[in-house]
C-alpha cells in the first residue's frame, strides 16, 4: 500500500456507505493505485470529478470500467441499483446545462444501490414544465434540485412539494452567475421552509445527504 493515502475500508461498517474518491486533484498513478486497492479486494469503487484524459486512461487500465464524461464519474464497474426503482429519490434540474451535476448525483446514488429518476430541463423560465410534473413528484421521498443562473427552482419546488429538498447550485450562467454564487445565495436565502443547500456543483454531496435521509427512515 502506498504511503500517500490510506483507504477507509471500514466506512461501510461505521457509517453504512463506502468511501468515494475525489478524483480531480489526484495524479493518475495515485488514482489508479487507489482503484487497484479496491479491485484487489473484490470491491467496486467510485471516483468523482475525474477529468476526461484521466478517465480515458483509467478505462484502458481497468477493462469493463465505467466513465461518464459529462459528470466525470468513474467506476470500476457500472453503478447498478440493488433493488428495483421504488420512487425514493428524484433529481430535478432547471436546464440541460446542469447535466454534469445531475449525473454526478445520479451515478453516486446508483453506486449506493438506489434507483433515482431524473427530471431534466424543468426550470422556472417555463414554469409549466415543473407544474406538469407535480403529481408525479409527490410519489418520491426525497428531491434533489439542481439549478444555475438565479437558482430559483428549489424555492418553487419547496412551495409545491412537502418532501425533504436538497438544493444544489450549479456554476451555470454568465456574468455574475457564472461561478454559481448567485444560485448559492438564492438557495441559502430561500423563503421555502426547510430546504437544505449543498456547495456549488456538489452533486455527490446532495446524493449522500439524500441517502442518509433514506437510511434514517428505513
Amino acid at each position: 500500500m502506498s504511503d500517500s493515502f490510506e483507504i477507509d475500508f471500514n466506512r461501510p461498517e461505521r457509517l453504512g456507505f463506502p468511501e468515494v474518491i475525489f478524483g480531480a486533484s489526484k495524479p493518475l498513478p495515485v488514482l489508479a493505485e487507489i482503484l487497484q486497492s479496491h479491485q484487489s479486494k473484490g470491491l467496486n469503487a467510485l471516483a468523482t470529478k475525474v477529468q476526461a484524459d484521466k478517465g480515458a486512461a483509467l478505462q484502458a487500465q481497468f477493462p469493463g470500467s465505467f466513465y461518464d464524461e459529462t459528470s466525470g464519474v468513474f467506476a470500476l464497474e457500472e453503478p447498478e441499483p440493488r433493488e428495483p426503482e421504488q420512487k425514493q429519490i428524484a433529481i430535478l434540474s432547471a436546464g440541460t446545462s446542469d447535466a454534469f451535476v445531475v449525473n454526478e448525483a445520479y451515478y453516486t446514488l446508483r453506486f449506493l444501490g438506489c434507483a433515482p429518476n431524473r427530471y431534466n430541463d424543468i426550470g422556472i423560465a417555463g414554469i409549466h414544465r415543473l407544474l406538469s410534473k407535480v403529481e408525479a413528484l409527490k410519489k418520491y421521498r426525497v428531491l434533489i434540485v439542481v439549478a444555475g443562473f438565479e437558482g430559483a427552482l428549489p424555492t418553487a419546488v419547496g412551495g409545491l412539494l412537502p418532501q425533504p429538498i436538497i438544493a444544489v447550485p450549479a456554476s451555470v450562467g454568465y456574468g455574475v452567475s457564472a461561478d454559481g454564487t448567485v444560485a448559492l445565495n438564492t438557495m441559502l436565502s430561500s423563503c421555502a421552509n426547510g430546504i437544505t443547500v449543498v456547495n456549488v456543483d456538489n452533486g455527490y454531496g446532495a446524493a449522500m445527504a439524500a441517502y442518509r435521509i433514506l437510511r434514517s427512515n428505513a
